[in-house]
C-alpha cells in the first residue's frame, strides 16, 4: 500500500504542476479581457494584426485551457460539489466506501468513455483542418478541442489517486493528514 500511496502523491504533485499552468492561463485571460475591453470600447488600435473576433475567441480558448488544466487538482482538493448535508452524517468508513464506489462506478467509467469520444472528435477536427466559423477567427481548432480529452485524462488521474487513498483509508493505512483531502471535511 505504501507504493500505491506514493503513486497517489506523485499524481497529486503532477496535477498541482499542471494546475499552475492552468492558473497562468487564468491570469492571461484577465489580461486578454482587459485588452479586449480597452481596445474595443476606447478605440485603441489592436497591435500585431489582431482583430476583435480573434481576441474574443482567444478568451474562449483561455477559458478552456484554464478549466481543463485545473479540474484534476480541484478534484484532489475536494473542491467539487458534494451533498454535504447527507454525507457529513456518515462515518469515515462509509465515506471511504462511498468514495470508492463513486470512483469505480461513475467517475472512472465516465472519464474513459469521454476520453475515447473526445479523442475521435479531436482527430476528426485535425483531419478536416477545422477553423473558426468566423472568416476572421482563429485556425487550428483541433488544438482547442484537444483540451477536452486532456480534461478527462487529468480527472481520471485524480480519480485513480482518490481511489488509492480511499482504499488505504478503508484499510486504516492512510495518514491522518491525507484523510481530509480524501473524504473531505476540515473546511
Amino acid at each position: 500500500m505504501g507504493a500505491l500511496l506514493k503513486l497517489a502523491r506523485a499524481i497529486e504533485w503532477l496535477l498541482a504542476v499542471i494546475a499552475k499552468i492552468g492558473a497562468a492561463a487564468g491570469l492571461l485571460l484577465v489580461f486578454v479581457v482587459v485588452f479586449d475591453v480597452v481596445t474595443r470600447y476606447f478605440g485603441v488600435p489592436k497591435p500585431f494584426g489582431l482583430n476583435s473576433t480573434q481576441v474574443q475567441e482567444s478568451e474562449f480558448w483561455l477559458h478552456t485551457v484554464l478549466f481543463s488544466l485545473v479540474i484534476g487538482y480541484a478534484y484532489m482538493c475536494q473542491s467539487h460539489v458534494r451533498i454535504d448535508l447527507l454525507r457529513d452524517r456518515l462515518s469515515p468508513r462509509a465515506k471511504y466506501i462511498l468514495e470508492i464506489l463513486g470512483c469505480l462506478l461513475f467517475l472512472m467509467p465516465f472519464c474513459l468513455v469521454a476520453i475515447n469520444y473526445h479523442l475521435h472528435y479531436v482527430y476528426a477536427s485535425y483531419l478536416e483542418g477545422e477553423v473558426s466559423k468566423s472568416v476572421i477567427g482563429l485556425s487550428h481548432i483541433w488544438i482547442l478541442k484537444a483540451f477536452l480529452p486532456t480534461l478527462f485524462i487529468l480527472l481520471l488521474l485524480a480519480a485513480i489517486a482518490q481511489l488509492i487513498r480511499s482504499v488505504a483509508g478503508l484499510m486504516g493505512r492512510l495518514p491522518d493528514d491525507e484523510a481530509a483531502r480524501t473524504i473531505g471535511g476540515g473546511h
